[in-house]
């Protein structure tokens, strides 16, 4: 249960937060939608542009970001490695989720005060329209305080056992001593103060590889993946000599990137099309389209699936979204099994992360230098054969059942492509607004927004303005985990590039592998493995930099590693024993997690092939790119 919704806690404190912090993010989240189509608007019919628009939609990211961390904090659900789900006795869990809690309030406290410093030493004071840099900036300290003492306050202990939060707290600041003493006196610390400082560099230094390897186990015991980068950059810049608040620097300029801003933009319009009845208007379409074909219906459900999660990014909002119905059409209106209709759905829960405009992909962009208009093309390709190869199973397994197919009513599909348009159209427009280049990536993003708000609420009336900001609330634990991780990622990654050591990785697996083809099969083995342990979003900004430069050393294209990087997690999704799809799929189909896995194996076994076939065939990813 969050904190403050319990009995008794309806007034006070913590629930108006709540809604302070609620009405701050969707306020930053409409305007990063409106601003980019006020620039289009601008552009196109009057020859302009908004004042100061890049920098205020860059430092709305911001604000947007950090409240969307606060709220996720809040209900728990930032993204984090799930072998704790996994560990037996209820008492083991216990101890392992109070001191994830304590460690994270402990790391998170030395983070806001870093920040502090960082805003008084290290912006440089700029307008962004007429409010000062650091009016936005101040988010970060705030956002991070209130993270701190949510993760104090989560551990739950009572007694005289209370302490260990509030001590938690205090070793931070106690830690956070030399960026504080910074703030204080700035650059010319008295020698009392200068010494105690010192002491405390080479503390960290002698300490940095047991606290190394606490926040490498912290992680597996469910720590947030953010807190784990957070701690480790702090802990590795400060034994290498670097200073603590450099780590706020490094968050607050991936907060300010634009290359980003279309991830909460896609993420809304994903959720829009998840929360109307988008949905079950695009399944009557598809099978009134498909249904008179052999395996009809799982056409239709392999493109309606991969159409949704091209736009959410994530696979659970699809299956957990279409898979009732899907289920109950495929099951008892076609009579398929109960295995092959299960197994489908589970298995294509992923199935458009290919596809523009996918959140990965973008992802993939920006945490590897890489074009990503390069990367929806190199995807494409790829996206193709895999729908392919699962509807191509599916017409086999038809005709092998002899599941009746029902005759082509022209009258019915007109009046169901009639009715589904709308939707059909949106992917259309975006694609073509950015291929041709009349629109930016974030353009497109702010569009996209704005036109299924026009369908869903105002066209079909399938979601009151009553609900919007409940399905503003759905949709921000995803921006939170994502823009938590991105901005922790960059300080950690700082780190990393500083010592070489993605340089030394690729000399020394060179001299270890000679061979290309035998790394593939290692790559492709060890992003199996990240698939099942990590989430997509978490895979792309911590281990994606770390191979990007083994590609390289390799000869392999960035957009290929990209496609091949993606295509692996896609399947990671379905691998035993801790594949995040198959937990999923039981819970929505009330099936017991060995018979998803039965199920699925098929399905599994299929994409496995088309991972090794674009792994090892280069072309599939790289030819359309020549034309772009």
């Amino acid at each position: 249960m969050p904190e403050g919704q319990g009995p008794g806690r309806r007034g006070g404190f913590w629930p108006v937060l709540y809604r302070v912090e609620d009405t701050l993010c969707i306020v930053a989240l409409i305007l990063l939608a409106l601003l980019p189509t006020a620039e289009v608007v601008a552009r196109v019919f009057f020859n302009t542009g908004v004042p100061a628009s890049s920098g205020l939609m860059t430092h709305l990211l911001l604000v947007a970001g950090m409240a969307a961390g606060m709220i996720t904090t809040r209900n728990n659900e930032h993204l984090s490695i799930a072998l704790v789900q996994h560990f037996s006795g209820d008492a083991v869990k216990e101890r392992m989720r109070v001191f994830t809690n304590l460690l994270s309030a402990l790391v998170v406290t030395v983070i806001a005060w870093s920040s502090v410093s960082f805003i008084k030493i290290g912006l440089q004071g700029r307008i962004i329209g007429f409010i000062p840099d650091q009016v936005f900036a101040l988010m970060i300290p705030l956002g991070y305080s209130v993270i701190a003492v949510r993760f104090a306050r989560r551990t739950g202990l009572s007694g005289w056992k209370r302490l260990f939060p509030v001590l938690a707290i205090l070793l931070g600041t106690a830690l956070s001593f030399p960026v504080i003493a910074k703030f204080i006196w700035g650059f010319n610390l008295p020698d009392p103060v200068f010494e105690i400082c010192d002491r405390l560099y080479l503390l960290n230094r002698f300490l940095k590889i047991p606290m190394t390897m606490i926040l490498i186990l912290a992680a597996l015991a469910g720590t947030p993946l953010f807190v784990v980068m957070g701690g480790l950059a702090l802990l590795l810049l400060e034994a290498s000599g670097g200073e603590m608040d450099s780590v706020a620097s490094d968050i607050y300029s991936a907060l300010i990137n634009r290359n980003i801003i279309a991830i909460p933009l896609f993420t809304l319009v994903g959720f829009f099309l998840s929360e109307s009845k988008a949905g079950e208007r695009l399944v009557y379409t598809f099978r009134s389209l498909f249904s008179w074909l052999p395996g009809g219906m799982i056409i239709a459900s392999v493109i309606i699936c991969a159409f949704f999660t091209s736009f959410t990014g994530a696979s659970g909002v699809t299956i957990l979204a279409l898979g009732g119905i899907l289920y109950t059409i495929l099951s008892e209106h076609v009579k398929y099994p109960e295995k092959i209709s299960i197994g489908l759905l589970t298995s294509v829960g992923s199935i458009g992360l290919l596809f523009p405009p996918s959140l990965p992909i973008i992802l993939v962009g920006a945490a590897t230098q890489t074009n990503t208009i390069h990367l929806f093309v190199g995807g494409i390709f790829p996206g193709l054969v895999l729908v392919g190869a699962v509807i191509a199973f599916g017409i086999i397994a038809s005709i092998k059942f002899k599941i009746p197919v029902e005759p082509f009513g022209l009258r019915r599909a007109l009046s169901a492509l009639k009715g589904s348009a709308l939707e059909i159209l949106l992917p259309v427009f975006l694609i073509t607004g950015y291929f041709t280049g009349i629109l930016s990536l974030v353009e497109i993003g702010g569009a996209g927004v704005l036109y299924i708000f026009i369908v869903e609420v105002l066209i079909h009336r399938d979601i009151t303005l009553k609900a919007i900001p409940g399905l503003f609330i759905k949709a921000i634990p995803i921006i939170g985990g994502v823009l938590s991780i991105l901005a922790l990622s960059k300080a950690l990654s700082y780190y990393i590039v500083d010592t070489q050591a993605p340089a030394n990785l690729a000399k020394w697996m060179q001299g270890a592998i000679q061979s290309k083809f035998v790394f593939l099969l290692l790559l492709n083995l060890t992003l199996l493995a990240v698939g099942c342990l990590m989430d997509i979003f978490s895979a792309i900004l911590i281990v994606l930099p770390l191979i990007a430069p083994l590609g390289l050393a390799y000869g392999i294209d960035p957009v290929h590693l990209g496609i091949i990087f993606i295509t692996n997690m896609e399947v990671g999704f379905l691998t035993p024993p801790v594949g995040l799809n198959l937990f999923l799929a039981s819970y929505r189909f009330k099936k017991s997690f060995v018979d998803i896995c039965r199920y699925v194996f098929p399905f599994l076994f299929i994409q496995l092939a088309v991972v090794f076939l674009v792994t090892y065939m280069p072309a599939l990813s790289t030819w359309l790119i020549r034309f772009f």
